[in-house]
């Protein structure tokens, strides 16, 4: 990485119209176009990898849409219905295959990067903006946050850097339409997911930041109202949709009073800050580090705005990975455009520091030393990014969890059950009805909730017991892993005790799926499933209802 590229730009100076810096400005822009690529190329060379669990949800979800059926019908979730209408768009384009949502993705991920750079350019200068984008193509890759899977996250970062690049621009302009764009995006974000709505809050604390002193009420109250509509216009046209389509009930529980239940589950912030030290990847821990000194170099070298507008995104992208207190790797992706913009400040400001000196081998230090420490990171998972076909690379990231299994399933499901047949998977593999092409018999496509330390959870029990015995599903999956249920100690029963005699006594078994420590698989269908039953402790096991033809 040139140094001479990282250092054209003090932070927050305008880069002047010189024929050199237009040379600069054309290596730059190569430099961005070869990192989009090399990652692209990283992940097409995946893109077959099996769909895990919540990448199977959106999926399934987006799935029934393209087939007319709104969410929350046949699909219970606590998550806003944005991503699923995304992947329901990118299923319309490429297909609905794990390969077709990946190239989807390809796309998304692409976009993230462009606006990282769009964004750290535009607060820190170009060379802060290169030395980010270089940062945060590396990490949305990694397997420490999940990076090669699809999650919601990726899909609130898109629109959230476009909603706040938006209101950047409309500092610049008395024309109300850029914050009621930016409000739109925003208002999107917070559709893809529920924590967008901290940018939406950021966005709001920053209309306030930049009012004139003494502050002009009417123009104050002006400005967060048009943000204000733009904000809300996706929210109030997805609830008319869903009211429309008869679900606004079940949104309404599952995305609020459900999703409030799951945010308290673990209270107390000594278990909060353990639980959060735990499970914060290394490499969100090593970028934490160099983004407070970003933070402090923005705040000493360039004016106040710039600096508000970065630590108010790196507080509010933080809070964005909080709520629910679970701290899942792939949460911490939404802080991650905070996190590489003050490291390419860092960087950046680093280079220029030695340049103005006139100590060319120490201003290329800094830009040798990231480079060395991203080349670092692509050895270290050289065999995922590189060497791993599809299955193996799924191992490495998910061990023993059923996923390439649960695309063999999917297959037998989709050759041996009727066309209208309906199928019940106890466990939380909703992939397995994506791949199946087959509807639900039960909304409950997760089984976390029944096992939860919430006052929902034994009714939730109930109402997917009632579903199934309703729908008499043709097939029943059951699911004896772990990961699969995560049951709490204090969790009913009773839905284990109704499944062993409604299932032993109405159904048959057709497929074992044995997964042992190994994670090596054994796979038998039909007759030799049913003279041996599972052998491992964790395994899948496929039934057919007796009173059905094969």
């Amino acid at each position: 990485m040139d140094s001479n590229l990282l250092a054209t730009q003090a932070v927050g100076e305008p880069l002047p119209a010189t024929s050199r810096s237009s040379a600069s400005r054309f290596w730059l822009w190569g430099v961005l176009i070869f990192i989009v690529l090399f990652t692209a190329g990283i992940r097409f060379r995946l893109r077959d990898v099996p769909l895990e669990r919540d990448e199977g949800e959106y999926a399934y979800a987006g799935q029934l849409i393209l087939q007319g059926i709104p969410p929350y019908a046949l699909a219970y979730n606590m998550k806003f219905p944005g991503t699923y209408c995304a992947y329901a768009l990118i299923m319309a384009v490429f297909g609905q295959t794990p390969a077709g949502i990946h190239l989807g993705f390809i796309l998304i991920n692409a976009a993230e990067i462009i606006l990282v750079y769009l964004l750290s350019a535009r607060l820190a200068g170009r060379g802060a903006g290169l030395a980010a984008v270089a940062i945060y193509a590396c990490l949305s890759l990694s397997q420490a946050l999940l990076g090669m899977a699809a999650h919601a996250t990726h899909f609130v970062i898109v629109p959230a850097l476009g909603g706040l690049l938006l209101l950047l621009r409309g500092r610049e302009s008395c024309a109300n339409g850029w914050k009621f764009f930016s409000g739109l995006l925003l208002g999107l974000a917070v559709l893809m997911k529920q924590p967008g709505a901290f940018f939406a809050l950021f966005a709001i604390g920053w209309l306030v930041w930049i009012q004139p002193r003494p502050i002009q009420w009417p123009r104050l109250l002006r400005d967060v109202g048009v943000f204000a509509a733009g904000l809300l216009t996706p929210v109030i046209l997805t609830g008319l949709w869903l009211w429309h389509a008869g679900v606004f009930g079940k949104f309404w529980f599952w995305t609020i009073d459900y999703a409030r239940e799951y945010a308290t589950e673990y209270p107390g912030a000594k278990f909060t800050w353990h639980r959060l030290l735990d499970r914060t990847p290394g490499v969100i821990d090593l970028l934490f580090c160099v983004a407070v000194p970003g933070l402090v170099l923005l705040w000493r070298k360039t004016d106040r705005s710039v600096a508000a507008f970065a630590t108010g995104l790196f507080i509010f992208s933080a809070a964005a990975v909080f709520p629910g207190f679970n701290f899942w790797p792939h949460y911490f992706i939404l802080w991650l455009p905070a996190g590489a913009l003050l490291g390419g400040v860092v960087v950046a400001s680093a280079c220029r520091f030695f340049q103005q000196r006139q100590r060319p081998l120490l201003a290329a230090l800094p830009a040798v030393m990231l480079a060395g420490l991203l080349a670092c990171e692509f050895v270290r998972e050289r065999a995922l990014f590189f060497q791993a076909a599809p299955i193996e690379a799924c191992r490495l990231i998910y061990g023993w969890n059923p996923f390439p299994e649960s695309l063999q399933i999917g297959e037998y499901l989709n050759t041996h059950a009727g066309k209208n047949a309906r199928i019940a998977v106890l466990g939380s593999e909703p992939q397995i009805y994506f791949f199946s092409h087959r509807h639900s018999a039960t909304g409950y496509i997760y089984t976390y909730g029944l096992m939860e330390s919430q006052p929902y959870a034994e009714r939730m029990q109930r109402e997917m017991i009632a579903e199934i015995e309703a729908a008499k599903p043709e097939y029943i999956v059951w699911v004896e892993i772990a990961t699969s249920w995560a049951i709490r100690p204090n969790a009913s029963p009773f839905i284990f005790d109704w499944a062993d005699k409604y299932v032993n006594t109405l159904y048959q078994r057709v497929g074992v799926v044995d997964i042992y420590a190994n994670e090596r698989t054994d796979v038998r269908w039909d007759g030799e499933a049913g003279r041996l039953p599972p052998q491992s402790p964790t395994y899948l096991s496929v039934f057919r209802r007796k009173d059905t033809n094969p």
